[in-house]
Order: C-alpha cells, then structure tokens, then sequence
C-alpha cells in the first residue's frame, strides 16, 4: 500500500497542535452553524497564490474557487460539466455573497501556456488549451502588439481578470445583484516575487498597487 505524503502529515500534526488548537472554538461554531463568508474568490490553482495566504483570512471568512488562470467561463446552462459555474451558483445564490473578487496573480503557468502554445497538447485531451481557449481573442490582440514576452505576460495576466468579470457579468444571478447593489464585483492581481497586490479600477479596468 502506498503509504501518505510525510510532510502532509507533519503539516496537519503542525495545524492540529497549534492553529486548530487556538481556534477550537472557531471551528465548532463553523461546524455547528455552517459558514457564512461575504466574499468569494476565484482563483488560479498555482501553489504560489493561495488566497487565504495573501488575505490573511481566518475559517470560514473567505469561499473559494480556483482553476487553471483564475478564469469564468460564461454563462452556459447546457448539460456539461461546470465546476466554477457550480460554485459561482453556490455562492451567489445559497451563501449570499456580497463580494467577489477574480485574482490573478504574476508568472502564471496558464497564461504562458496561452501565449506560447506547445506543439503537441500534454495529454489526448488537451484539457489545458481548450480551457485557454476562453481568452483567446485577447492573446491574439496582445500577441499583436510590439511588447516584451514579460510585457505580454503581464497584460494577459491581467486581461483575463477583466475578462473573467466580464463573463460573471453573463450570468443572471450575478448581474441581477449587482444591479441592485447587493454584489460587487472586484480584480486583484498578485505579484508572487515583490508580494504586492494590485487592484483594478471598476471604472478604467486599469491596475493600481495597493499602499
């Protein structure tokens, strides 16, 4: 029998002894009454942008969905898989969240890959470029201007957030609210290297550094 990761198991002794043992209380009342977080965040799935990391967050506080490039599909009820559409529906129309915020973060894997497509996909399903696919055409339009491979890389990173909030814009629950003020919408972007955030103007799409 293959035997379990070593160091996840320090890790949970680690959280178990320190963290859960401070915030017992915390916990049982997350058990008891269930969570109620405000905000929801969709994020890339990389190991280096955890958001509870960056936010600080406590159990409970934060509801989030990561995936390859922090992307939002449109709005698409047909019968396929929907697995951040299932959890957008999830936290817009069962948890009530009054934010959401799309964060993407700098040296994204997804948007590279996006930019500088392999020869031959990774697997026969080619999972990871049909996904890219949702931003397709702003690769084409920044691939198009005179810029440095970082420059484009970081213009991507950023498109797909406007991107992503554009698509959340396409599903009924989410424009609904935020019509009527009960949901607003947010972009972030994340700087692994320098650890600083960037927020988007709602009005100008563009990035400011937060102080």
């Amino acid at each position: 029998m293959t035997s379990f990761p070593e160091k996840l198991l320090n890790g949970y002794r680690t959280f178990k002894d320190g963290r859960f043992a401070q915030e017992q209380p915390l916990y049982r009342s997350l058990a008891q009454q269930g969570q109620t977080p405000e905000t929801m965040i969709i994020a890339c799935c990389d190991s280096r942008a955890a958001p509870d990391i960056i936010f600080g967050s406590t159990p409970g506080e934060i509801f989030v969905v990561r995936n390859v490039a922090n992307l939002v599909p449109p709005y698409e009820p047909d019968d396929t898989y929907h697995s951040t559409s299932a959890a957008l529906e999830f936290a817009v129309q069962s948890l009530r969240v009054k934010n959401i915020v799309v964060l993407g973060h700098g040296r994204c894997g997804g948007i590279n890959a996006a930019l500088n497509p392999a020869s031959e996909p990774l697997s026969p399903g080619d999972f990871i470029g049909k996904w890219m696919d949702l931003i397709m055409p702003a690769v084409s339009a920044i691939a198009a201007n005179d810029l440095s491979p970082q420059e484009k890389q970081l213009e991507l990173e950023r498109a797909a957030v406007r991107h992503s909030l554009a698509n959340l814009r396409t599903f009924p629950c989410v424009k609904i609210l935020e019509d009527k003020d009960r949901l607003t919408l947010h972009g972030a972007w994340f700087d692994i290297a320098d650890g600083d955030l960037w927020v988007m103007d709602s009005e100008t799409g563009e990035f400011s550094p937060t102080s």
